[in-house]
């Protein structure tokens, strides 16, 4: 299984498939992930564990374990962790293309291009 450690977290892919990839996403106390959009794909984020903050086009809302965020293509999003618990959520991204290099970051805590 394909791992990759990031300055908020990590991630592992779970499925990559032509149709769709599925991720599972921890994000460390504290921890969030950039700002950005994507050209090529769409996401779902179901909550496993914790509390995650989202930011999708502006707007705030915290989900809860099993509450799930709907990231429709060309939407911008993030997540943070503002809890002091780990947060653990699945990524399941559906679209054309689902390479790391469409994501487009608006900002970035960790100053990634």
């Amino acid at each position: 299984m394909e791992t990759d450690i990031r300055p908020w977290g990590q991630y592992w892919i779970l499925e990559d498939a032509d149709t769709h990839k599925v991720k599972r996403i921890e994000v460390k106390p504290g921890g969030r992930l950039s700002y950005q959009y994507h050209h090529k794909r769409a996401e779902a984020w179901t909550m496993v564990q914790g509390t995650g903050r989202i930011t999708l086009d502006g707007v705030v809302k915290d989900y809860q374990t099993g509450e799930t965020a709907m990231i429709p293509l060309g939407a911008k999003h993030r997540i943070e962790n503002a809890t002091d618990e780990k947060l653990v959520f699945i990524e399941v991204q559906h679209g054309t293309y689902f390479g790391e290099d469409d994501i487009v970051r608006i900002e970035d805590d960790y100053n990634r291009d």
